[in-house]
């Protein structure tokens, strides 16, 4: 079997946020691989779990909880290039220009972009994404 950063993520899929004041360990771990502020798992970690799979592999990663910091790793590539294994999405969010979600992409349709990710729904899962909100695909490795 071949080992990529998608086929390692997707063993986390169903891991969720505990609500009320109980947290996940998993999801404190993941936050707190770079960060030692986050006490909670009630706060934006797709970047959390996209590091968090990196480092698992010993490959190249942002080292923030801000999604947007995947715009910066890897080689950007165009849409029709991506690939299921070592490519991320990041997604705008909302109108705010720091604002955004990243995920391994997981494939796409007409308008629609997938992606496994954390704190999608407050779980790790694939969720799809209209492509209008697509401002970046990044190769990892």
């Amino acid at each position: 079997m071949h080992v990529t950063l998608y086929s390692i993520a997707e063993r986390f899929i169903g891991i969720k946020e505990v609500p009320g004041s109980d947290d996940n360990p998993q999801i404190l771990a993941m936050l707190n691989l770079d960060k030692i502020w986050p006490e909670h798992d009630e706060i934006p970690w797709c970047s959390g779990f996209v590091n968090y799979i990196c480092w698992i592999l010993d490959i190249r990663r942002s080292k923030s909880l801000m999604a947007r910091s995947w715009l910066d790793i890897g080689m950007s590539i165009k849409l029709e290039n991506a690939k299921v294994g070592s490519d991320i999405v990041i997604l705008r969010r909302g109108n705010n220009p720091v604002s955004g979600h990243v995920g391994f992409y997981s494939g796409r349709s007409d308008h629609v972009i997938y992606l496994l990710g954390g704190n999608q729904s407050n779980t790790v899962s694939v969720n799809g994404y209209s492509i209008n909100r697509l401002l970046d695909i990044r190769r990892l490795c």
